[in-house]
């Protein structure tokens, strides 16, 4: 994730359909409090927050 290209939309959070990510207490250089994964081990690399992110702050990656 680009922290730096993240607007606290919050549409990655919504969309989530595992709820893997919240937002977090730190901010980027912007001053938005950026997005972090709270529950990672739940993740299964939908692709979703991919998808509905409007900066495309998320690149996919395969998990290993």
């Amino acid at each position: 994730m680009d922290e730096n290209r993240c607007k606290a939309c919050g549409l990655c959070i919504h969309f989530c359909p595992k709820q893997v990510l919240d937002f977090s207490e730190k901010r980027n250089l912007q001053g938005y409090k950026v997005v972090y994964a709270k529950n990672p081990e739940a993740c299964t690399m939908c692709g979703v927050c991919y998808l509905v992110c409007p900066d495309i702050v998320f690149t996919r990656e395969d998990k290993k």
